[in-house]
């Protein structure tokens, strides 16, 4: 799949540093809607419309980021970087893509603790998303077009799809994915067994143990290890943050209270960019600007060193048949998970006959006249403002 015929190497784009953050920085600023939206708007940017990649090529690192830990979406902003520029790239796309959130969310969290409450922004969330539905919609089909282009992989997609419904844990959901397609090539092989231990596996990494112990005094560098271990573990998007900052900041640290996790999970929601700057709220709520800083740094940064460590071996694993056919199932099984995803955002977003109007005129914008999907959120954002 990751074989790029020559009209696809003359159509793919260079792209200077400048140029890179000037697009995740309006990435940041646009992205609302958690990963899968964040996927819809670079498949957009990056494959159509500045042709800096191949479909083929984002779904590989799109399932090399499923299979990290760290927020996804962030991870494969900070794989195109990498791609296009080495190094510079991806410190440059995951800290322009991170900033503009983190910036909003720390000015909220300014006045959340002077003035005890949350901002509205009901009337924008109510616009936005169901714009955001139409837009992961029309990018799932095209990814779909590349990731899904057998009978087997439609299959996988469809068992990952069931799984995933069922509350199976994602990883292990990509696992069976990557098994199965490994198993259709054994078989075609003639195999006798399937010999799992033989496919590399580098994106897996051994989790880092949360620590356990008794309360302790606020400081920035336990700040900071709290959540360089949570950034370490947890896997797919920042909804699944929640159980591991209950227990660091609430149970084990007493640090926070209920409340104010519930408030910085909300934050993350209604706010563009990775909903992993719930970190950010927290870390101003508990040391101010510096806490911001030190708290988003912490949470981010395991991503940006298993991107740098894992992502020169993605072209080595597409020259293995075998790793190559794992990639393929894992690839289904990702989007698979982002088509579920879509599914619950969109029975939360389509609740009356005006955000379903809003859809359906999303779909056909994007469908008919090609309209960049931040014109339509922007559009979106003010008319939901002044409504409501």
């Amino acid at each position: 799949m990751s074989d790029l015929t020559t009209s696809d190497q003359q159509s793919i784009r260079e792209a200077s540093l400048g140029e890179i953050a000037l697009v995740f920085l309006k990435l940041g600023t646009i992205a609302f809607g958690g990963p899968a939206a964040h996927l819809a708007l670079m498949e957009e940017e990056f494959v159509r419309r500045r042709r800096w990649i191949t479909n083929a090529e984002f779904l590989d690192r799109l399932a090399a980021a499923n299979l990290i830990p760290g927020p996804s979406s962030t991870e494969v902003a900070i794989f195109v970087g990498q791609f296009k520029r080495g190094w510079r790239g991806l410190v440059v796309a995951g800290s322009c893509f991170i900033i503009p959130a983190a910036t909003i969310v720390s000015l909220i969290a300014w006045a959340y603790v002077r003035y005890g409450a949350l901002p509205q922004a009901a009337g924008v969330l109510y616009a936005i998303k169901p714009v955001v539905v139409a837009i992961v919609i029309q990018a799932l089909g095209k990814l779909a077009r590349t990731g899904v282009r057998t009978s087997l992989l439609a299959v996988i997609t469809g068992l990952a799809a069931l799984l995933s419904v069922l509350g199976l844990n994602p990883i292990a959901i990509l696992a069976v994915a990557g098994i199965v397609s490994d198993a259709s090539l054994a078989m075609k092989n003639r195999l006798l067994a399937l010999s799992v231990l033989g496919t590399p596996r580098i994106f897996v990494l051994p989790a880092v143990l949360l620590s356990t112990g008794a309360a302790v005094s606020f400081g920035l560098g336990r700040l900071f290890w709290s959540f360089l271990k949570i950034g370490s573990v947890v896997f797919g998007s920042g909804y699944v943050l929640l159980p591991f900052v209950q227990s660091e900041f609430v149970e084990r640290l007493h640090w926070l209270t209920d409340k104010q996790l519930i408030d910085a999970v909300a934050v993350g929601q209604f706010t563009p960019g990775p909903l992993f700057t719930t970190a950010t709220f927290i870390g101003f709520v508990l040391g101010g600007w510096m806490g911001a800083a030190v708290a988003t740094i912490g949470i981010f940064l395991p991503g940006f060193a298993l991107v740098a460590v894992s992502g020169p071996l993605i072209p080595r694993i597409r020259r293995s048949a075998l790793a190559s056919t794992t990639l393929d199932g894992v690839i289904a099984g990702s989007l698979a998970l982002m088509a579920v995803v879509t599914w619950q955002l969109a029975k939360t977003a389509i609740v009356d006959r005006m955000t379903l109007v809003v859809f359906l005129l999303s779909v056909l914008v994007l469908l008919r006249f090609k309209v960049s999907s931040a014109w339509l959120i922007g559009a979106a954002a003010i008319a939901g403002w002044l409504l409501r």
